[in-house]
């Protein structure tokens, strides 16, 4: 009886996240034997000795220490100091929170600027997660100095450096968002799941603030994204297109990023290329990949016809290698190929619950969703839209699906489907986003 009301109650906690348009209620937290080992500090409580519960208290209270110290005193202080000076009408400061290196996200836009010659543009990277604490205050403090007196700022992601003081008018803030669609939660939208900090924390230390266009790849998906960054009926967010997605109308770019990808594959042999793209699991600092997909399986089965490269999610530091019994079959190829090479160049994509699919749906080509774990993910950060209804193509859980279906695809394939689910959620996305963005903020 005990198990039959338990089982009631994830049901209907499950009926209430799906297809929310609003923050959802707290979702029971299941944390698996996979995750306790790969994740210990995620434990329950009662698991913790008292060392580590206080080992984990002075770790938190130190990065809460820094934060405060950061975000509501040092950065608001040298902003204060430095915006004293006149804005620079011809400044453009590009600024990557979290990569080193312009991510394909910036680098149409920075093109696009850096072609017209009376502006002065200031590439920036802020590095977190990637150098040292104090490295990274000396970078924070640095684009603080040319937040200060610039004209117009473009960034990829989220900017909590800026979240505690207002900026000065003027000064026009783009977030050019990395991803399209609306498919997995984040920002506000995941306070009330295990992926995300609690509400008060984000309303203290808020990740989205002080932007003036967030640009979206189609009217449907405005909401999500006001959402979660705290931007309701304000009129930030925008269906300008992503500017990223330009390329992909490019019919040079898209024959020579074909030719990369084969140039990069050793033993094509004329085989087709499926691209195998899932997202991270876990937390992003500690990130790392599922590995439930049986290669040899798909060696077996479609080793003749296809070949399966493997683009595993940034924020994945160990990267698990395909077996060497799949060497002429399966390749590891994040540090060699883009990911929008890869979409221009696969004839089929299996992802799980990343947004990249909605980019590739501009080809309308098949797609897999290989989603084994999607009772635990939907609790552990949860979806925008119900997982089932957005999917534009099957949602299996066993290799032997992937096959079935890949051997079938004359059949089972619907093309009318990816169309309507371009049409939905890339409706604003048509070669010309670029150029229409800079045209809404008046950068001519």
């Amino acid at each position: 009886m005990e198990e039959n009301k338990r089982t009631s109650e994830q049901n209907t906690a499950a009926e209430q996240n799906a297809g929310s348009s609003s923050t959802s209620a707290n979702v029971a937290a299941r944390i698996s034997e996979e995750e306790r080992q790969r994740e210990p500090w995620r434990a329950e409580k009662e698991d913790l000795t008292v060392g580590e519960r206080l080992r984990k208290w002075k770790s938190r209270s130190e990065k809460n220490l820094f934060r405060f110290l950061t975000v509501k005193l040092i950065y608001p202080f040298f902003y204060t100091i430095y915006r004293v000076r006149k804005i620079d009408d011809k400044k453009v400061v590009f600024v990557e929170p979290s990569q080193l290196k312009p991510t394909n996200s910036m680098k149409g836009m920075l093109r696009a600027v850096k072609a017209r010659d009376d502006y002065n543009v200031v590439q920036m990277s802020l590095g977190h997660n990637k150098v040292r604490k104090r490295y990274q205050l000396m970078r924070e403090i640095n684009f603080i100095k040319e937040y200060a007196t610039a004209r117009y700022v473009f960034t990829t992601e989220a900017l909590a450096t800026v979240g505690g003081f207002e900026k000065r008018k003027g000064t026009t803030v783009v977030q050019l968002w990395h991803g399209c669609g609306a498919f997995k939660r984040f920002g506000l939208s995941t306070a009330d799941y295990r992926f995300g900090s609690n509400l008060a924390t984000k309303k203290k230390y808020p990740d989205y603030r002080n932007e003036d266009l967030i640009t979206v790849s189609s009217p449907e998906v405005v909401w999500a994204y006001e959402e979660a960054m705290d931007y309701k009926g304000k009129g930030v967010v925008q269906p300008t297109g992503i500017s990223r997605t330009d390329i992909f109308f490019d019919e040079d770019y898209v024959r020579e990023a074909r030719e990369r990808v084969f140039a990069a594959v050793p033993g094509l042999n004329g085989r087709k290329v499926i691209l195998y793209a899932p997202t991270f699991r876990g937390r992003v600092k500690t990130a790392y990949a599922p590995e439930s997909l049986d290669l040899e399986m798909l060696r077996r089965e479609i080793g003749d016809e296809y070949v399966l490269l493997i683009k595993q999610h940034p924020h994945v530091k160990e990267r698990p290698q395909p077996p060497e019994s799949c060497s002429d079959f399966a390749w590891d190829v994040t540090g060699e190929l883009t990911i929008d090479d890869l979409i221009c160049a696969a004839d089929i994509c299996i992802s799980d619950y990343s947004s990249l699919v909605f980019e590739y749906s501009l080809f309308g080509r098949p797609m897999i969703f290989y989603a084994d774990d999607l009772e635990d993910y939907n609790d552990w950060r949860g979806f925008y839209y119900h997982y089932d209804e957005l999917t534009p193509g099957p949602v299996v859980d066993r290799t032997e699906d992937v096959v079935d279906y890949i051997k079938n695809l004359d059949t089972k394939f619907d093309r009318e489907e990816v169309d309507a689910f371009r049409d939905r959620f890339m409706r604003s996305c048509d070669g010309h986003a670029t150029e229409r963005i800079l045209d809404f903020i008046g950068l001519k």
